[in-house]
């Protein structure tokens, strides 16, 4: 395990917002910085819940497992026209929990989960929508309404000097699928590029949101005409993002790493920060899947080494969970994961 760094060092590429906050552009070069030093680890709503357990305070299965924090903290914005978002979290706890892993120096992104804006069903709806949200469209204005409402959450947080914290928006993820209402079967390249533009210059021009990174994450791809199929443009984009899912068995694991690799070049190329924005198996079968399968795919070659972080999805309960917990039998290898080199960590306290 790598010591989690936090300064800036020289000078690298700035975000896409002309006027990103200087905590947003540190938090930027930071990434940029710590991508040639080690992957960062996360986990979604790592200090929400875990396995057999909710709301406990100062806990979270990862440092149960381990002794220290994940460096990135993954949260949703889905049912943000709630009190609890849709896996369960009140947002007022979010709040909280998200200025908590800033104060201990963790990196924070978001997903959205959003419901399908025409229909009223939740996200996997695949029923068209992006069509009627679009200027012009008959649900537009409704949508910004519901946009309204992320850039009011993104506004509580705030660090004790009143600054705003930076946090990683990841909107309308794995876009390359057919699940969700902004999926392949649901909108076309063309409309699902207008919702990407939208929606983040309505965040940025009309709703004054600048701390904030952007990332683009489409799922189990492996080439470089793949990845750009439906890209928004540089001047929209932060982070290379990329969901994997496929790495489960070991032949998946060179595919896995040239996957990574080649977001990475990509990355370089274009002065942006390449990360694994979601990926694990579900209730991690294999035991030794932590540093043969994807420590392997991090070392793949020395692109995929600069991935800058790594997120792992939630732990549920027993059934459904992609970190370890206290008892798993993947623990003692997710220790060796820890205490390789290229991996880093948060805080032990």
């Amino acid at each position: 395990m790598t010591a989690l760094a936090t300064g800036v060092e020289k000078a690298t590429p700035r975000p896409i917002d002309p006027q990103a906050s200087p905590e947003t552009v540190a938090l930027f070069h930071r990434l940029h910085i710590q991508s040639s030093k080690g992957v960062l680890f996360g986990h979604q709503d790592t200090s929400a819940y875990g396995v057999g357990w909710r709301g406990d305070k100062n806990r979270s299965d990862i440092k149960d497992v381990s002794g220290h924090w994940p460096a990135v903290y993954g949260w949703d914005l889905g049912d943000i026209h709630k009190s609890d978002n849709l896996d369960g979290v009140s947002f007022k706890a979010m709040t909280r929990l998200i200025i908590e892993a800033d104060a201990r120096g963790g990196i924070n992104t978001l997903s959205l989960h959003l419901d399908n804006p025409v229909t009223g069903g939740n996200a996997w709806d695949k029923r068209p929508a992006v069509e009627k949200i679009l200027p012009g469209g008959t649900h537009h204005a409704s949508f910004l309404k519901t946009l309204d409402q992320v850039a009011n959450f993104l506004r509580t947080l705030k660090r004790k000097d009143g600054k705003f914290i930076p946090v990683v928006l990841r909107p309308f993820h794995e876009h390359n699928q057919d699940w969700s209402w902004w999926g392949t079967k649901a909108c076309t390249g063309k409309e699902f590029v207008a919702l990407w533009k939208m929606t983040i210059k309505h965040l940025r021009e009309t709703r004054g949101i600048h701390h904030l990174l952007y990332a683009y994450s489409p799922q189990d791809i492996s080439t470089k005409n793949a990845y750009l199929e439906r890209y928004p443009g540089d001047n929209f984009v932060d982070v290379f993002g990329l969901d994997y899912y496929r790495g489960w068995h070991w032949k998946e694991v060179p595919r896995f790493g040239e996957a990574l690799s080649m977001i990475n070049r990509l990355a370089g190329d274009r002065g942006k920060v390449a990360a694994l924005t979601e990926t694990g198996v579900d209730k991690v079968p294999n035991s030794d899947w932590w540093t043969q399968y994807l420590l392997k795919a991090l070392k793949h070659d020395e692109w995929s080494r600069k991935t800058a972080w790594v997120l792992v999805w939630r732990n549920k309960f027993h059934g459904h969970h992609f970190g370890p917990y206290a008892g798993h039998p993947s623990a003692p290898d997710f220790i060796k994961f820890q205490s390789d080199p290229l991996t880093i960590f948060g805080p032990n306290q």
